[in-house]
């Protein structure tokens, strides 16, 4: 063994005993201060831990100035310690005061010391704070004691975890244990408690030492084996089958069979940590990586790499993705990430859904969507903050969850919800009625479907048809391509479940944030305007013929509607249309049953299709507008951006007035026009559409209430002449003028 190994192990020695003598938080810190500060040969260590997100305090030293202990304070970034954490990178100088970001403190005593070693003290991304050492010397410190400071860190991080460092004149409140609010981003409204599921749940590394190096490399040894079998067995299981799915698996086993992978785990062994600390060491510095790296080809490579990791210390440690736990009352799913396919196998026992990463127009939210379960993602450290069975508030419309809550939030929340109910339960009293406006039309008001699961909202919400059957959900969750044969049989049951009543079927509508987990995705750099909808299905003709064939299949004599997505010009119309009569055609000759009646359709989701030729309008049997890509487009603001996403109000004038020229160009051709999206289903912007001329809006079911109730109370035409009013006066937006009017009415 190496004397730096030696060293190391020694270090790892002490620092074990000293955890292992009964104390409370704060006297265990300082214990560990004063050991490292003798061991490693310095005058000064110092812990700085999180007080909040974004705040680090002193919270033991060996060196300093005893009473700046727990006052002296610095924000993220501020500072070299500061540095440290934003980074979560080292900093190892012989000259502190020239560092770029050097922050004086006088109250520590500090500037006597110019060498400065500061690394982080981190957990699989959870910045927990940093560690510090300092002396007089104008010298770096030495990359063996760089290394020794880190694998402290990793210790402390550990055992902090495990709440070594609380208790009576803590330096720690307890993990898990204190009231926490997360903000995020909306993905589907709506309100729920319940009690935390985790989809994997964490694995805990109980203890970071090594007693004996040998055996721990053995355990590793045999672990990674068993590793390197599982994957080499998935790939047996796509053997001569997908191609992408096969190369993605073969880079998974590249990261497997890494020999620098293994070396780094072992030298770690080799220094007194345990095989589960050392491949969590690992793991912690991929997912610091993962955070530094903007190319998303990286970034998915080191989610390989922290996949593995995971599935290495459930092999060390025996805590299997099946905890034997069971699913808890009212649960509410917790994960970084989900695929429609594992989220559909929990169903509708869920009450809510909260995700550290996603995205308004990912898989999970269209699911969510569909199923009608409240969802919050973007939801910061909510994985490393929660527990299996925490009480938990999500809420959808603000974007905010509310994490083990005191009783005065819980009591409030519950209060929200309950005014939620009441008023769905005054909607129900409607739901038979139509949504006639005062003195004026009648709108009709449809539904957003795309699992079989939402069918059954049909009769309950009120809803007259399906306005849009998103298609694409049966491919996202399927781990290879469908049979034309399952989706007839599929749509038939759709159909069936419609009883009679007029279902719009859009045609698959894949790429930009919806990718097929067996087509190879596409490297572009704005996937949102690149090849997506209905220019994937004019470049493969074979998955469009089939997609029609398994809908005409369908109808068996019924009447049939179907409507094609992001057409941005009348050539890609009409070609998708020839496809379909040419397919209609053929079934024809083969003797099928054709549909009774046949609507062919086109989503206008572009601003250069309002511009379209006169001949286009009158070629297309009706025209639905989708309003949350052409809202994205008409701003030029990613709906996925939260930064720019919200500064664009759907009442804009120039937007309204754009909506209105869609509406006179479809009167002009007598083509029937609808809205569909997320904002026809927001009470106050459907009254607007249909002042502005709409006749049928189509939004998620539980919307349907809440805007009929509104509707039936309403004059559209005092509304248009507020509505021309606040456009003639130069506003920017004409909500102010609306919102007034509705008061004004009660």
């Amino acid at each position: 063994m190496s004397d730096v190994q030696s060293g190391s192990r020694r270090l790892l020695g002490r620092l074990k005993l000293a955890l292992e003598e009964p104390a409370e938080g704060q006297e265990r810190l300082d214990r560990i201060t004063r050991l490292i500060a003798a061991e490693i040969g310095t005058p000064v260590c110092s812990i700085y831990l999180f007080r909040d997100s974004d705040t680090l305090e002193l919270c033991a030293t060996e060196g300093l100035k005893p009473e700046s202990v727990h006052q002296t304070r610095m924000r993220l970034g501020e500072g070299l310690v500061g540095r440290v954490a934003l980074s979560a990178k080292p900093i190892n100088t012989g000259n502190a005061p020239a560092e770029p970001g050097f922050r004086y403190m006088p109250e520590t005593g500090e500037e006597i010391y110019s060498a400065f070693l500061g690394v982080p003290i981190q957990r699989l991304g959870e910045r927990m704070g940093v560690l510090v050492v300092q002396s007089k010397d104008r010298t770096a410190y030495s990359e063996d004691d760089v290394y020794a400071i880190e694998v402290v860190a990793m210790v402390l991080a550990e055992m902090a975890e495990l709440g070594a460092f609380v208790g009576e004149g803590a330096a720690m409140a307890a993990p898990h244990k204190h009231p926490v609010m997360l903000r995020g981003n909306c993905g589907q409204d709506g309100a729920a408690e319940g009690n935390v599921l985790l989809h994997e749940p964490r694995v805990v590394v109980t203890n970071p030492f090594s007693d004996d190096a040998e055996a721990e490399l053995s355990r590793l040894r045999t672990a990674v084996d068993q590793l390197r079998v599982s994957v080499d067995e998935m790939l047996m299981g796509v053997e001569g089958g997908d191609k992408d799915q096969r190369e993605v698996l073969e880079a998974y086993r590249m990261f497997a069979n890494s020999k620098g992978w293994l070396r780094r785990m072992e030298a770690d062994i080799n220094r007194g940590l345990s095989a589960e600390a050392a491949v969590e060491k690992e793991q912690t510095a991929a997912r610091s990586r993962m955070e530094q790296v903007p190319d998303p080809y990286l970034r998915e490579r080191l989610h390989d790499l922290d996949d593995l990791s995971n599935r290495l210390l459930r092999l060390l440690t025996g805590q299997g993705t099946d905890t034997g736990a069971e699913m808890p009352q009212d649960p509410v799913l917790v994960a970084r990430n989900i695929g429609p396919g594992e989220l559909l196998a929990y169903g509708r026992a869920l009450r809510g859904i909260v995700l550290e990463e996603g995205s308004v127009g990912s898989h999970a939210a269209v699911i969510a969507r569909a199923l009608a379960i409240p969802l919050v993602i973007n939801a910061e450290r909510i994985t490393t903050e929660a527990l299996n069975g925490d009480h938990i508030l999500v809420d959808g419309d603000q974007g905010i969850v509310h994490l083990r809550p005191e009783e005065t939030v819980a009591s409030a929340f519950r209060d929200k919800m309950a005014m939620a109910t009441k008023a769905q339960e005054r909607y129900a009293s409607i739901r038979r009625v139509p949504a006639t406006t005062v003195y004026g039309p009648t709108i009709r008001l449809d539904m957003n479907a795309g699992l079989m699961a939402d069918l059954p909202s049909l009769r309950s919400s009120g809803a007259e048809g399906v306005g849009l059957f998103r298609t694409e959900l049966q491919f996202l969750v399927r781990t290879k391509f469908p049979r034309r044969s399952e989706l007839a049989a599929l749509y038939s049951r759709v159909l069936d479940a419609a009883n009679g009543k007029r279902v719009v079927f859009r045609t698959l509508d894949i790429g930009s944030d919806k990718v097929l987990p067996y087509m190879k995705p596409q490297d572009e750099p704005n996937p949102a305007l690149g090849w997506r909808a209905i220019r994937v299905g004019l470049d493969k003709p074979g998955v469009l013929r089939m997609q029609l064939q398994a809908l005409i299949r369908a109808a068996r004599g019924r009447p049939l509607t179907i409507m094609f997505p992001f057409v941005a010009q009348a050539d890609e119309f009409h070609t998708a249309k020839k496809y379909l009569l040419g397919e209609l055609e053929r079934e024809r000759r083969f003797g099928h049953p054709l549909p009774r009646t046949l609507e062919i359709g086109a989503m206008l989701e572009t601003p250069s299709l309002a511009f379209a030729s006169k001949q286009f309008f009158e070629s297309a049997d009706f025209i639905s507008v989708g309003g949350n890509d052409l809202k994205q487009f008409f701003f030029a603001a990613d709906r996925e951006n939260e930064r720019v996403r919200r500064r664009y109000d759907t009442l804009n004038v120039s937007f309204l007035t754009f909506l209105e020229w869609i509406v006179m160009r479809c009167k002009e051709t007598r083509t029937p026009l609808s809205f569909c999206g997320e904002d026809a289903g927001r009470p106050v912007e459907a009254l607007c559409f249909a002042a502005m001329g709409f006749r049928t809006l189509s939004m998620r079911p539980a919307s349907i209430g809440p805007v009929k109730h509104l509707l039936r109370r309403s004059n559209l035409a005092e509304l248009r002449e507020v509505i021309d009013e606040a456009r003639a006066s130069g506003q920017q937006s004409v909500r102010p003028a609306v919102m007034d009017w509705l008061h004004q009415q009660g």
